[in-house]
């Protein structure tokens, strides 16, 4: 494939990161690291296994999981063809390309599986703050279980993680039940008659659904349709009873666990392998931008991909979201993105190497020590200059004298307090005590 030429303007136009795909500068990356931290050891405490998957997929995977009448297969995927002539789609959700590992690796096959996953993802849509075109989630999916109690247990996951960052009192559990395919096939149709007896009231995207996807009528957010949408059927008022019984065994752990939720008549999802429990954690500290983790039952996923029967749930959440959130309610705490311990600073050239040296036995010695070395030379003053400004407590002194006599002077860049000498040999075993003021 020959590459298309370079006009002479492109070549010197300023590169930029493509619309809606952002940097994450390294002031930012501590706090998604503090994020991503109590999400794996989250993970890891509710026996979770992480999983892994590329993001380019056969573009039928999504056509064939999301549906070729969504918005996101019609408008929003990144799809290309590549130099074999295959439909290639960037990832626009985590789901799909979950089951699809676990299909065809083996996992589902008489096993139970509990996995998570995080990662970018990607769709083609207006970039606003809170909503981008490379995203990323974190998912849990839980294949294998069609009990109430794995919907508990991946709800309490949830609400566990809310308490941990902080965020339990600004978010909303939000539930509802689709009951079976059976039950749901029947609510439609009383639906689309409600919706076709009230035709002009309905919005062009409403009117466009009718037919195709009725149920996502009811999760329009548009408030001239609210008084229509207020007086339309309600799904659980036609829920078969083995859905109903699950559902209020749902409830009920719910309840004996303390969390509090709504019901909400409206929370639906427009594909007919989504069953039972749906549910959404919103909150209304972000405007529009109110949900922060949806999740469900698909039990008919797998198999519509090719697999056998498989009950399945799980969730997904926005991290940027998620990031905004703790942000907007100044939630991260103060340590997040800590500055340097120490900065070792070698005064002159002969002490260069040695320093180094010194550099990697102190790290060695101490694996949580924050240390950064000087490089790149320079005079006296310029060196202690690059020490403060690196915003370490410690300024750690190696020059001619100290190589002569085996020690280092610890200089106090944040404190007022008298620098010292200390051996070389002595140093790591001293600087827990240095970095916590207390004596030495």
């Amino acid at each position: 494939m020959s590459k298309p030429p370079v006009s002479k303007n492109e070549s010197t136009k300023k590169i930029q990161a493509i619309r809606g795909m952002n940097d994450l500068l390294p002031d930012q990356s501590a706090r998604w690291q503090y994020f991503e931290g109590i999400v794996q050891s989250l993970m890891r405490r509710y026996g979770y296994a992480e999983i892994r998957t590329p993001i380019v997929e056969q573009t039928a995977l999504f056509a064939r999981s999301i549906g070729e009448v969504t918005d996101i297969v019609e408008k929003e995927m990144y799809t290309f063809e590549d130099r074999n002539g295959d439909s290639l789609t960037l990832r626009p959700e985590g789901t799909a390309s979950c089951v699809r590992a676990a299909m065809e690796h083996g996992l589902l096959h008489n096993q139970t599986q509990r996995l998570w996953y995080q990662g970018p993802m990607f769709r083609h849509e207006r970039p606003q703050k809170g909503r981008y075109r490379q995203f990323h989630q974190v998912g849990v999916e839980a294949f294998g279980l069609d009990g109430p109690d794995i919907d508990a247990e991946v709800i309490l996951l949830s609400a566990r993680l809310w308490q941990e960052l902080g965020l339990t009192d600004h978010v909303t559990l939000e539930l509802n039940s689709l009951g079976s395919n059976e039950a749901r096939a029947a609510y439609r149709d009383t639906l689309v008659a409600y919706f076709e007896a009230h035709h002009e009231a309905l919005d062009e995207d409403s009117r466009r659904r009718l037919h195709s996807n009725p149920l996502r009528i009811l999760d329009s957010k548009n408030p001239e349709m609210a008084p229509l949408l207020a007086d339309a059927p309600r799904l659980m008022d036609h829920l078969d009873d083995e859905s109903r019984v699950h559902f209020e065994a749902l409830t009920a752990r719910l309840e004996a666990a303390g969390i509090d939720y709504v019901i909400n008549p409206r929370l639906v999802r427009g594909l007919d392998y989504y069953c039972r429990t749906v549910f959404e954690w919103t909150t209304t500290a972000l405007g529009s931008q109110g949900t922060v983790c949806a999740g469900g039952r698909y039990d008919g996923l797998v198999e519509q991909l090719g697999g056998k029967p498989t009950p399945a749930v799980g969730f997904a959440m926005g991290i940027e979201r998620l990031i905004l959130l703790l942000e907007t309610l100044e939630l991260f705490p103060a340590a997040t993105g800590e500055a340097l311990d120490a900065y070792l600073v070698p005064l002159d050239e002969g002490a260069e190497a040695p320093a180094m040296l010194l550099a990697e036995r102190l790290r060695g010695a101490s694996p949580a020590l924050r240390l950064q070395l000087h490089c790149g030379g320079g005079g006296f003053k310029s060196r202690l200059k690059k020490a403060d400004r690196s915003g370490a407590r410690l300024a750690l002194l190696l020059g001619e004298d100290e190589l002569a006599q085996g020690v280092v002077t610890v200089k106090f860049l944040r404190e007022a307090r008298d620098q010292q000498r200390l051996p070389q040999d002595a140093l790591a075993e001293a600087l827990p005590a240095l970095l916590t003021g207390e004596p030495t």
